[in-house]
């Protein structure tokens, strides 16, 4: 069932929706020296922060909880949807939920209330009426499962409109993790780039909401086509292309669409060893005999890699790209590996693009992948 898009709003790094465009479109690294935490301790220096406007320096509680209220509300406010007068669920993809204030009760004994962790509090701090709050957690495509679940919510008629979003903040241990698995620590993000050094993290939300398009009265953004999941479980944390290749063609089918109608793709490109080749390896199978191919372009080399929040993000750039037709470059790469040769990577410079369809991949531990179809008609 196609869905139009009606409202949107995210946060990151580089800042509100505006501000993250536009940062873009001019190549700049959001990154920076990690805040927050001992980095000596946890073997990562740099990380990708969201600025809360209260104090940038001092670590707020309940951060994640506190981006994503701001978003769903600013994307509901734009959909000029009514939760007191319509049926209007909400289903939030995250890897972490508020890990961080768990980790923080634990080692600081900052206190927090056991339902503050749960995202129900924060979205009915903004909108009270909503029908009702569900989280899913789906490691890194956690956003892109939120909105398959959404795009099902509406097609079975269970509501009138669903909300889908994506929130994650840092936690000390997930920075643990990275900064065990990489040989020092990684100082740039660097997506499909020979001799890439690893992942880094960013944090923000993201959310959007979605309607029939038969709604009276909508004024879609976009049109969500279809979204193909996969759950391959090749390996805990490894990506297998099999299952990559066909969370791919399962939203092409759902999309009712071909390889040869993308125009664009907005890749997972997290900047690690095994991801790159990887995704790289499937796009080539997927893509094959498309001579040209789509645009490929990735956004964490920007803004970090954002966990459960990645895949709405990479659709909502995916959007705007189409609409102005002009695709960011991958910021971080200049040398791609030798796997993404015959790829239309987009390199140092945006690239021009009359695309009205791309597709968005985000892929996940376990090989929990999501891959979504959208179109913009302008």
């Amino acid at each position: 069932m196609d869905v139009a898009l009606t409202g949107a709003d995210l946060v990151t790094c580089l800042g509100d929706a505006d501000a993250t465009f536009a940062a873009l479109r001019e190549g700049v690294d959001g990154s920076e020296p990690l805040r927050f935490y001992d980095t000596g301790r946890v073997g990562v220096t740099r990380g990708y922060h969201v600025n809360d406007e209260d104090n940038k320096n001092d670590e707020p509680p309940l951060r994640a909880g506190r981006w994503l209220a701001r978003c769903v509300a600013g994307a509901v406010r734009q959909a000029g949807i009514d939760p007191a007068r319509e049926r209007v669920s909400v289903i939030v993809g995250t890897g972490l939920r508020e890990l961080r204030a768990v980790e923080r009760w634990t080692l600081d004994g900052v206190p927090v209330r056991r339902r503050d962790l749960h995202f129900d509090t924060a979205v009915r701090a903004v909108l009270p009426d909503v029908t009702e709050v569900i989280t899913v957690s789906n490691a890194c495509s956690a956003s892109g499962h939120a909105l398959a679940l959404a795009q099902d919510m509406l097609a079975a008629g269970e509501a009138d409109a669903v909300v889908a979003a994506g929130c994650d903040a840092m936690s000390e241990s997930m920075l643990t993790m990275i900064g065990r698995v990489a040989d020092a620590p990684t100082a740039v993000l660097q997506p499909f780039q020979e001799g890439r050094a690893g992942v880094l993290l960013g944090e923000g939300a993201v959310a959007v909401v979605l309607q029939p398009r038969t709604a009276e009265g909508i004024r879609p953004l976009a049109t969500v086509l279809g979204t193909g999941l996969s759950c391959d479980a090749h390996h805990e944390t490894a990506p297998d292309a099999g299952g990559i290749v066909a969370a791919m063609r399962d939203a092409h089918s759902r999309a009712g669409v071909s390889p040869r109608d993308i125009g664009l793709v907005l890749a997972h490109g997290t900047g690690t060893a095994l991801n790159d080749p990887t995704e790289a390896a499937a796009l080539r199978e997927v893509f094959d005999g498309t001579a040209p191919g789509p645009l490929i372009t990735g956004v964490k080399g920007a803004i970090g890699h954002t966990s459960g929040s990645a895949a709405l993000m990479s659709l909502l750039i995916a959007v705007e790209s189409m609409r102005t037709g002009s695709v960011p470059s991958t910021v971080g790469l200049s040398e791609p590996i030798q796997e993404a040769a015959g790829l239309r990577l987009v390199v140092g410079e945006p690239a021009d693009r009359d695309a009205r369809v791309a597709q968005v991949n985000a892929f996940g531990f376990g090989g929990v992948n999501a891959v979504s179809i959208i179109r913009v008609d302008r």
